[in-house]
């Protein structure tokens, strides 16, 4: 397929995408499936802006649902405990997990492979502990209740919502597709495809991934804060499951991680399948076995993601459509060769 036709075809891909999930709230046949529609896109932004790190630098980390939590928790605190606007609370809250994420990478960011997996998953669990833990001001195991921001009914307040989910969504592609085109993100591909050698060659890796974690988790903070104001209760358990992490991780790699809407579309697989589990199978664990097949036939059938493999498809029926010119001219010859004989 020619380079412009590929381009229209990305041009029209992403078209159909922005006018399906515009058009959605009109579509929903009630408010539950409104909410799932909500729900799906916040694991789109979280998906997206774990991306800045999975797939820019390589580096899996089971922990965004912790940064997840604590942007959701700070907006509740700020707003209930200061008395903060909501959305006041919530670009501060953004604003200071970003800054908590300074110390975290620089800790973090020190080691690599598996022993950065156990550090993310063990900062989930940490957190987890201390906001069960400190019920005096978080409310443990009672829960905070979240003052909403708008009075409005049901089906209104998960519409708007869903738009504000969308924005979030959207600015959170841009900065990524920027990042993706810039002198900063070449570094970071550096990075993801040998550290070492990235280093060798001048490139001050350390100072990169920091940056970028923090980006992360400003994202990462306004998308579990945006959640507490549409959700209005806040449980630890909830807000710092590991599960939250690994589902993360899971739309990510379905859809592609090297690829701007690979996190959104896995997310629009994943979270609707999550949704459908756990109506059908929630009461037992089911739905986790049908969350980790589901894991286990994209590792095994798709390691690089959904949009990936669809772009080799259609380049191998490209091929298969036209021959080389090489190809041709060599059998020309041989055959010219044969009739000479």
């Amino acid at each position: 397929m020619p380079n412009a036709s590929r381009k229209i075809v990305a041009v029209g891909a992403i078209v159909v995408l922005a006018a399906g999930i515009l058009v959605f709230p009109s579509l929903a046949p009630n408010p539950y499936i409104l909410s799932s529609g909500v729900l799906v896109l916040n694991y789109a932004v979280l998906a997206t802006s774990w991306n800045f790190v999975g797939g820019f630098t390589g580096y899996i980390s089971l922990g965004h649902g912790a940064l997840a939590g604590l942007g959701g928790y700070a907006t509740g605190l700020l707003a209930t405990k200061a008395g903060m606007p909501s959305f006041a609370a919530l670009a501060l809250a953004g604003l200071l997990v970003a800054a908590l994420a300074v110390p975290l990478g620089m800790a973090a960011l020190r080691v690599r492979g598996a022993s950065f997996v156990i550090v993310s998953i063990a900062l989930v669990l940490i957190l987890l502990l201390v906001f069960q833990s400190w019920a005096s001001f978080t409310g443990g195991s009672r829960g905070l209740v979240v003052p909403r921001p708008f009075d409005l009914t049901r089906p209104e307040h998960h519409r708007v919502f869903y738009f504000l989910f969308a924005g979030l969504l959207g600015v959170a592609l841009l900065v990524w597709w920027l990042l993706d085109r810039s002198r900063f993100g070449l570094g970071l591909k550096s990075i993801r495809e040998d550290e070492d050698k990235a280093e060798a060659l001048g490139t001050p890796t350390f100072t990169y991934k920091l940056i970028v974690f923090v980006v992360s988790a400003g994202f990462t903070a306004l998308a579990g804060g945006l959640y507490a104001l549409w959700f209005g209760d806040l449980d630890p358990v909830f807000q710092f499951s590991i599960l939250t992490g690994s589902y993360v991780v899971l739309m990510a790699l379905l859809g592609g991680v090297r690829n701007l809407f690979g996190p959104v579309v896995g997310a629009l697989i994943v979270g609707s399948a999550l949704e459908y589990f756990k109506v059908e199978y929630g009461d037992t664990p089911l739905h986790l076995v049908a969350t980790g097949l589901l894991l286990a036939l994209v590792v095994i059938f798709m390691p690089d993601g959904i949009l990936p493999a669809i772009g080799d498809l259609f380049r191998r029926f490209d091929r298969t459509r036209r021959s080389s010119i090489r190809e041709v001219t060599a059998a020309e010859l041989r055959d010219q060769r044969k009739a000479a004989v």
